[in-house]
């Protein structure tokens, strides 16, 4: 209970991999409100705009409420019945390696345990990937090569210890904030240093000591000169390496390879080193900027080789800290939900490790090769290899690389069944089953973090309609399969303890994922099991690895790895000539099924965008706000241009949230070529090649409506509000009648309709009202459309007459384009805040309107803000 007297439930949010800990109570209108746990060890009370806005991106609107087969609403022993019956005959016709798996980082470890022993245990193949395969392959492996598994080595208390932080490949300050958090008060308490490596300015380096734009794909170099460098200082710490194989032959390629390839300065790579080398506790954290790529697995050996080679690593303030993208992505790796690992960081090749495993499970047989990864498993879908396919809260019809070839795939698979909260989306709609899968707040079970904190999500909404827990589903297609016993769970708590049990023989197996001291658990004890670090044993608990110099390696020693500098795997060309960058903005999550719900994430950035250097902008006659047309050898997108000296000549970023369902021309991964690391099977999503041209519309329109809108224009991008919808759109054909149109748009034949059309300057303003209420309004221009678009969002259902003038009145101002999302302040706001209260700081623009004062990704765009005002007013 708090205060109110209502009771309160402590969950797990379930955006990233910080883990963080949120309070959640009943609001008594079917949603929730949440704030952040005061008690977690991950977040202590913080939370980013995305976790502040869960209570919004809960309503039941859109859920797939019943099983549907074949787009026809059905029941549970019908469609359970059906996947069961055609995944055993496709087994029995075509071999267990003729069906496969693709499940998410989304899943409780519960739920992905039960999968897991279902496709490897009982159905015999390996089949079986996830969407982490995008985000964190690379690191698995690279651990594993260097350490003998995949052992995350430090914990997050490393970030307030450590005097040094390298940021790789990483925008924690939008991707994981409250790390980044918990990193700028190091700096602030303990005057923590920080460094940032990334082809691009973003709002990690604010407060950084040194940016260093790197050439994409050059980080092997850049630490192997660091590796160099440790060597010549004098920095390898003889002892720890004594329990080290490998040193020689990295230092051998180290000194052969190029820092010239990274475009770094001589001056800027020497004082990387400098710095580095020069301090005792270092934190290297790395993310998708490092996995993401052809040669991922290399890039991160190269970071754990230097940490190796100075003994850096597993003591307090010290260590290679590769920060996870789902809140379960380490969950999913702990249970063997990757093709090519076992439960509990078993090998799948090794014939000791299987025979354990089926003995436990008293399975059938368990197979002895992997199975297809990511991106092999959707070529093989189209290629008719796959012939059925159960896909699990992910959306790779939108989020894969080659995303058309992909859509195709699944499109022509012979059957699919796809579990998920909405049938809303592109993948779902590809399904012949739609199983309705139950959500984040009505679900029960664990999760792990990125520092192996094991964390419970509590029920605290009933699941609507007939949906029904992932680990629930799963179970009962293995019971009708034949497998009654192995799969007859009551509950989570149950099939936690089996999980738990299984690690106990990895634990004898030397292995270091081991929780068997919670095998015993009772369902009490589960119920109410606080954060914990694994391991868990009778004999340790917790802790860090490595600072001993003990591995897992069958010799107890790690390995440095030989590495060198290899290019991204996709070329530039005349035809091609620009590197595209992908990745996350601020407010947003994957592809957008809960974060889009929510208006006030969705009012920060509301359109796809490019991000394109001023010059080459200039070069290519595109101008800020224009549309940009993308293409690949793969695909073609259209986003909106952000024109911006974040990065460099030659280099464009655009993020990966939009799909067909809000911007069908802006699905980003259509244009990302299918190449990945060989070893870690990681798509490089850094990297791929394009050609940029602006798009010439006949038309561009922006449009408010507080109903659903029928769009189907050139290029369309859609949004919530608070009042309905906004979207941006534009086409390629001349419209005749505008009025029309309108009605077309907003499917209202019976609204009064106001309009100012001019012909001959291609113009048009439309407004739909409803006894003085307004329904809609359209804007259309031969240009990109110049209007007070965040105060137009507000009209819909108000009595707004002047509404085709598109400005407010003197006593309304507009706040602007939202900045700071956990309090919905807008930039005119904090600009007018500025220049009246005389504010100089961000903090002061805290203290006055509270923007920046939560998760903090806002303040660089704050900073920003005041500095232009400052130019303003000495240039006036």
């Amino acid at each position: 209970m708090d205060g109110s007297g209502l009771p309160v439930t402590r969950s797990t949010c379930p955006y990233c991999g910080v883990g963080c800990g949120v309070l959640m109570r009943p609001d008594g209108h079917g949603g929730i409100e949440v704030r952040g746990d005061p008690d977690h060890p991950a977040n202590f009370g913080r939370l980013c705009s995305k976790g502040s806005a869960l209570g919004e991106t809960v309503g039941r609107e859109g859920r797939l409420l019943a099983p549907r087969v074949d787009g026809r609403d059905t029941d549970w022993d019908t469609a359970l019945q059906l996947v069961a019956d055609r995944f055993r005959d496709t087994v029995q016709r075509h071999g267990p390696d003729s069906v496969a798996f693709y499940v998410s980082g989304q899943l409780l470890t519960e739920d992905y345990y039960v999968a897991n022993k279902l496709m490897k245990g009982f159905i015999g193949s390996a089949n079986i990937d996830t969407n982490s395969r995008l985000c964190m392959a690379s690191s698995v492996a690279g651990h594993k090569r260097a350490f003998g598994t995949d052992t995350v080595p430090g914990t997050y208390e490393d970030l307030e210890q450590a005097d040094l932080i390298v940021l790789t490949g990483s925008n924690l300050a939008w991707c994981h904030p409250v790390l980044y958090q918990r990193i700028l008060q190091a700096r602030k308490e303990r005057g923590t240093k920080l460094i940032v490596i990334d082809p691009r300015r973003t709002a990690s380096c604010d407060r950084a000591d040194m940016h260093l734009a790197l050439k994409p794909g050059t980080d092997v170099a850049l630490f192997n000169r660091l590796l160099a460098e440790i060597e010549k200082s004098g920095a390898t710490d003889k002892e720890f390496t004594s329990k080290v194989i490998g040193l020689s032959d990295a230092l051998e390629e180290a000194h052969q390879d190029d820092v010239n390839v990274t475009g770094l300065s001589e001056v800027e790579v020497t004082e990387f080193c400098r710095m580095w080398i020069g301090t005792e506790k270092v934190v290297t954290i790395y993310s998708q900027g490092v996995n993401q790529s052809s040669s991922g697995a290399d890039k991160v050996n190269a970071i754990l080789n230097c940490h190796l080679a100075t003994g850096r690593i597993g003591t307090p303030g010290c260590g290679p800290f590769s920060v996870t993208g789902q809140p379960n992505a380490m969950g999913g790796r702990e249970v063997g939900g990757l093709a090519n690992m076992l439960a509990c960081h078993l090998d799948l090749e090794n014939a000791d490790h299987r025979a354990a495993v089926r003995d436990f499970w008293s399975a059938p047989k368990v197979p002895d090769a992997p199975g297809l990864k990511a991106v092999d498993m959707f070529r093989a879908v189209g290629e008719g290899q796959i012939k059925a396919l159960w896909i699990i809260h992910t959306n790779p019809a939108v989020s894969m690389p080659d995303a058309d070839a992909v859509r195709a795939a699944i499109a022509g698979c012979d059957f699919t069944v796809v579990s998920d909260i909405t049938g809303a989306t592109d993948t779902a709609r590809l399904a012949d089953v739609l199983l309705p899968a139950a959500a984040w707040a009505e679900k029960d079970g664990t999760v792990t973090n990125s520092d192996r904190t094991i964390s419970r999500q509590r029920t605290v909404l009933t699941a609507p309609g007939m949906a029904r827990p992932d680990w629930d589903i799963l179970a009962e297609v293995g019971r009708r399969m034949g497998w009654n016993d192995a799969f007859s769970y009551e509950n989570p708590a149950e099939i936690f303890r089996e999980y738990a049990a299984l690690s106990g023989i990895a634990g004898r197996f030397g292995r270091d994922f081991d929780i068997s001291g919670l095998s015993g658990l009772p369902d009490t004890g589960y119920r109410d099991l606080q954060p914990t670090r694994w391991p868990v044993t009778a004999a340790r608990k917790g802790g860090r690895f490595f600072g001993d110099g003990q591995f897992f390696h069958p010799d107890g020693k790690a390995r440095i790895l030989p590495v060198r500098y290899r290019p991204p795997a996709a070329k530039r060309t005349p035809r091609y000539p620009f590197r595209l960058n992908t990745g996350r903005v601020r407010d947003q999550w994957h592809t957008m099924t809960r974060t889009g719900l929510s208006p006030r994430l969705s009012a920060h950035l509301a359109e796809p965008f490019l991000e394109i250097h001023p010059e080459d902008a200039r070069d290519l006659s595109v101008k800020a706000a224009d549309l940009i047309s993308l293409e690949s050898p793969q695909g073609r997108a259209i986003l909106r241009a952000r024109i911006t000296d974040a990065v460099q000549r030659g280099q464009v970023f655009a993020p990966m949230h939009w799909t067909g369902e809000t911007a069908p021309s802006a699905r980003i991964d259509a244009v990302v070529a299918p190449v990945t690391d060989p070893v870690s099977g990681q798509p490089e999503s850094k990297a791929s090649v394009v050609a940029v041209k602006r798009f010439a519309a006949a038309w561009y329109g922006f449009a408010v409506s507080r109903n659903p809108m029928r769009l189907d224009a050139s290029y369309w991008a859609l949004a919530p509000t608070r009042t309905g919808f906004r979207a941006e759109l534009a086409g390629m054909t001349q419209v005749g009648d505008w009025e029309e149109e309108a009605r077309r748009i907003f499917d209202d034949e019976g609204a009064e309709v106001a309009s100012i059309i001019d012909a001959a300057r291609g113009t048009a303003r439309v407004a739909l009202t409803r006894d003085g209420e307004v329904q809609a309004a359209l804007f259309i221009a031969r240009e990109p459309v110049a209007v007070m678009r965040d105060y137009l969002a507000t009209l819909p259902g108000t009595n707004t007459p002047d509404i085709l003038g598109a400005r407010p009145p003197a006593d309304r101002p507009d706040p602007g384009p939202v900045l700071c999302s956990c309090f919905g302040v807008g930039v005119n706001t904090i600009v007018q805040a500025i220049e009246t209260q005389g504010l100089m700081s961000v903090e002061a623009v805290g203290e006055a309107l509270q923007a920046g004062t939560n998760c903090g990704s806002c303040r660089p765009e704050i900073a920003a803000l005041l500095e232009a005002v400052r130019q303003r007013e000495a240039a006036e």
